[in-house]
């Protein structure tokens, strides 16, 4: 029995293993590709704020919706992210403070302040498209983030279409890592595990 157990542990593990090494395949090939194209909206991932002004990676994508909003790729932007520990600030607010600076009429954004993961993010941003019958979508983020957040608004019926704010990592082990760890991501969201 010990053994029948022990063997039925190891082939779980394999197969996860080939399925986590399948699936982050398929998070680098998303994360170079840029399908950016007309929708409803463009949506932002939140990232890091320091009290109310947004960290270098959240300002990148904030300039890389800006630029899509500029070439009339949609008629909104809806900014995502909580508080994430700051009593004052939330990673959407700064998003639409943002944008509102760079000459973004406050009208044409939207913004989801609750979600703490990427999970929650993406579960209030589909509601938030639900109710306004938004059905498409410009996914802005890091390439690395694209594949798992398009499946996640896929699930919920909605057409995403990923714009990475970049490419590349100078170093390639780093970028290795980030494509492993979103298919890990992926996998556990598919079977019922909210990371």
């Amino acid at each position: 029995m010990k053994r029948a157990l022990g063997t039925v542990a190891v082939m779980a593990v394999v197969a996860f293993a080939i399925a986590a090494a399948y699936v982050s395949a398929e998070v680098a090939r998303q994360a170079k590709v840029d399908e950016a194209r007309s929708a409803d909206v463009i949506l932002v991932l939140g990232a890091a704020e320091y009290r109310g002004r947004p960290s270098p990676v959240l300002r990148a994508r904030l300039d890389h919706a800006l630029e899509l909003y500029q070439r009339g790729l949609a008629p909104h932007i809806l900014t995502t992210g909580g508080a994430g520990g700051d009593p004052v600030y939330t990673e959407g607010g700064v998003g639409q403070l943002y944008l509102v600076t760079r000459g973004v009429p406050s009208e044409a954004i939207i913004v989801e302040r609750e979600g703490e993961s990427t999970v929650y993010s993406i579960a209030a941003a589909a509601e938030i498209m639900r109710r306004m019958e938004l059905k498409s979508c410009i996914v802005v983020s890091d390439g690395y983030h694209i594949f798992r957040v398009k499946k996640m608004l896929e699930s919920r019926g909605i057409t995403a279409y990923g714009s990475p704010w970049s490419t590349r990592s100078a170093d390639h082990w780093r970028e290795r890592w980030l494509y492993v760890r979103q298919a890990i991501g992926y996998l556990l969201w598919r079977v019922g595990v909210p990371v």
